[in-house]
């Protein structure tokens, strides 16, 4: 028996975007264990472990991946994994966020913006990433209004480096303010948050696009019995029609295989 999958369920990411899979695969557990919220540890996964789960992945129709500099060593891990395959994967990956010795520091100036895209890009070995998000502090209204990353994602995007730029932030200001010049906007949205729904709503109402991350709460998600928290959570993203893509960053081949057949029954409601 073949297992459900993303292939026929591809969508446009916003108005303009390149075709994504509903779900796609955060890797921040390819490249980092210290700092990270969630509710069981876990063991980054060896080179033969990561090159499987890349093909499940893509063998169950998911394209898209989504890195970061502040993933410790997620980027130059895929770079390797995916040599040979870029033109199956839609790259998202971040600028403003560093992460060495366990802890986190921000820097949003145009130098460090530039920088940081150019390394990425050396470290994915790709001449282009076909999203660059804004890894916010939580400070997201100062960071758009005063500091010169966003002109500065404008002007590689411009230069073709990146496709689109956009917005990972912490609040329904800042996801706003990001989509008015920006292309995307990563919103936290699950069974137990959902205050960023208006950011969801004005991307629908403006063709631009949303990716969603904790859709599952980080493993935290509980219901009552019976009820199947995944699903439920799949179902309560996927009946707004602005939501493009929901980001789990699972690398338990089984809970991948299990995500994908749930949505698929989600979208396809049965």
């Amino acid at each position: 028996m073949s297992l459900p999958t993303l292939h026929d369920l591809h969508r446009p990411l916003g108005n303009n975007g390149p075709m994504v899979s509903p779900l796609g695969l955060g890797t921040v557990k390819l490249g980092r264990d210290q700092g990270v919220k969630y509710p069981n540890g876990f063991q980054i996964p060896d080179d033969d472990e990561a090159r499987m789960l890349l093909k499940l992945a893509r063998d169950l129709g998911i394209n898209l991946i989504d890195t970061a500099p502040a993933y410790g060593r997620s980027e130059e891990r895929l770079g390797p994994l995916l040599r040979g395959q870029r033109q199956d994967w839609v790259i998202v990956s971040k600028v403003g966020e560093e992460f060495s010795d366990g802890q986190s520091r921000h820097d949003f100036s145009a130098a460090h913006t530039r920088f940081s895209v150019e390394r990425s890009l050396k470290r994915l070995e790709t001449d282009h990433i076909d999203l660059v998000l804004v890894h916010s502090d939580g400070n997201d209204l100062a960071i758009l209004n005063d500091s010169e990353v966003y002109p500065t994602l404008a002007a590689l995007k411009r230069e073709g480096k990146i496709g689109g730029f956009g917005f990972s932030g912490k609040t329904v200001e800042g996801g706003l303010k990001a989509l008015e010049q920006g292309d995307c906007a990563m919103v936290t949205y699950n069974l137990n948050e959902r205050n960023e729904k208006a950011v969801i709503d004005y991307a629908s109402e403006h063709g631009k696009a949303i990716l969603v991350k904790k859709a599952l709460a980080s493993g935290h998600v509980c219901l009552s019995p019976g009820v199947d928290p995944v699903r439920a959570s799949f179902e309560l993203l996927f009946e707004h029609p602005g939501v493009a893509s929901a980001i789990v960053g699972t690398i338990n081949p089984l809970h991948l295989a299990h995500n994908v057949a749930t949505v698929a029954k989600v979208l396809r409601k049965n």
